[in-house]
Order: structure tokens, then sequence, then C-alpha cells
């Protein structure tokens, strides 16, 4: 669930977090660990703030502690749980470098809780990955570390692509470019494009591009989308679309390692973003 401007009131509250309304009127009235802010007419909401203070209890009582003991830990300063996009990727690296599996697969699932689907992939998982790699290439990081965040990562991603919706707008297939191993971004991409009412089919990792065309055309879709994040995957994408028949179908093109000039000499369209593709894709079929 993700926190409007107008914020939460406690029902959803506890939806968000598991935790019931009576307990959360406790915890708040007796300990004060939730700071809600009153609309005009007097209600009370909660923030995104609270939501991450009652994961971050939640988990010191699963680790043993009493409410009171974890209210009095969550006034300590270096205990405030992160709540914002760098403080999160700094928590992650940390839960990491300590092997504390628990505590990272928390703090990406308050990543994902806390913040739109877009903003939690491209402001806390694609910038955490980068740094998980440097990190990874210079020893400070074992290939079981990496693993370990880009699975946990990779899985939020499919939770959401896996939520049923209605495809009205018509067919896309999306696939990262020959080679590519690199996913979460396409992921994300995918999720937002059902959610937007899309029928997305999703081949992911190291897709040949012949195979991914001919596929599109079979399927009748609108748009194909590439994704290619590493500079030694995109001649394999360039030699791929520019030998393929596309069938009709739109050419969309993305990744850190995609730019405007590549897709302008493929004739397809360049997308820097989810954030600007979902609108994009949906101007072709308006």
């Amino acid at each position: 669930m993700t926190v409007s401007a107008a914020g939460l009131n406690i029902a959803a509250l506890a939806h968000a977090t598991g935790v019931p309304p009576h307990t959360l009127r406790k915890w708040e009235q007796r300990y004060g660990v939730l700071s809600p802010v009153r609309t005009r007419s007097g209600q009370r909401r909660y923030t995104e703030i609270d939501v991450a203070r009652v994961h971050w209890l939640r988990a010191r009582i699963d680790e043993g502690y009493r409410i009171g003991e974890a209210a009095a830990l969550l006034t300590a300063p270096e205990n405030a749980p992160a709540t914002t996009p760098a403080g999160l990727i700094k928590a992650v690296l940390h839960a990491v470098s300590e092997s504390d599996v628990d505590a990272a697969q928390r703090l990406l699932d308050q990543a994902f809780t806390l913040y739109p689907l877009e903003t939690a992939v491209e402001e806390v998982a694609v910038p955490l990955l980068v740094e998980v790699g440097e990190r990874w290439s210079a020893g400070e990081l074992t290939v079981a570390q990496e693993h370990l965040v880009t699975s946990a990562v990779r899985a939020r991603a499919l939770r959401r692509l896996a939520d049923p919706w209605p495809g009205i707008r018509g067919r896309v297939v999306l696939a990262c470019a020959p080679g590519e191993r690199h996913e979460v971004g396409l992921l994300a991409l995918a999720a937002l494009l059902a959610m937007e009412g899309w029928g997305v089919v999703y081949l992911g990792a190291e897709t040949p591009v012949d195979a991914a065309l001919a596929l599109a055309g079979s399927v009748d879709a609108v748009v194909a989308c590439f994704s290619v994040t590493m500079e030694r995957n995109r001649d394999a994408l360039v030699a791929g679309l520019r030998a393929s028949n596309r069938h009709g179908t739109e050419i969309v093109v993305g990744g850190q390692a995609a730019d405007a000039d590549l897709s302008g000499s493929l004739g397809a369209r360049y997308e820097p973003s989810a954030r600007t593709a979902v609108p994009a894709l949906g101007r072709l079929v308006i």
C-alpha cells in the first residue's frame, strides 16, 4: 500500500502493517510511538513515517523485545527507522554487509510499501543494486550477499506483476536484450503497465530479439519494449532489431545503456524510465 498525500486512517494503517487497530491505538496512547496529523475536520491521519515505525516495532517484537522496550529503543536517534530512499539504501547495505537476511528483507518490504512502485524501483532498488555491484567488484561483499539483494528486489517486483489486472489497452511484450541479465527496471515497467490495463507478456532476461518480435507478432502486440543496461549488450540488441521482422509492432528501447541516438538509429522510441514509458505507451492507444 502506498501512503497518499492525505495520509492513512487507522484501518488503512492496520492493513498496511498487519497490526490490529486496537493495538495501534494502545501503542500510540501509551508509548507515543505514532505521530498522526489532523485533517481540518479533526480526523487523525498517519504518514509514511508512522508506517515505517510500526514495521520497525514489529521487527523488534519478533526479535523478542517487549513493546515497552521496543518503544524506548525507537526514541534513540541511531535506531530511527529509515524513511527516505537514501536512508533505506544505507540500511539495506548495512544489513547485507552483516548478512542479516531478515533485516534486508524487511527494509525492502518497507521500501515497496512506502513508495509507489516506480519510486521504489528507480530511487531505491536500482541505485541499491548498482552500489551492491560496485561493492562486490571491490571485494566488500560476497557473491552470496550480492545475490541476496538481487533476488529479493526481483521477487518484490514480480509480486506486483503477479497481481491480476485486466488487459484492456492491448498487448505489450517486454524483454531484455541478448546477454542482458539485469531486469529489475523492466519488471517494474511490466507491473506498472499491467496496472494501467495492458496485457503484459513478460519474457525477461537474455531474450533473442527475433524470438521476442516473432512472439509479439503472433499475439498482435501493440508494442515491444527492450531493456539494455550494460554497454556490452548494445551491439546484440542493435543487430537483432535491424535483422528482425517487426510485424508492424512499435519498438521501445530503454535502460542505462540506451539513449536517444541509439533508439533513433533503430527507428525506435527511447524512454529513459518507467515513469515516462507508461504514459508514452498509453498515448499509442488513445
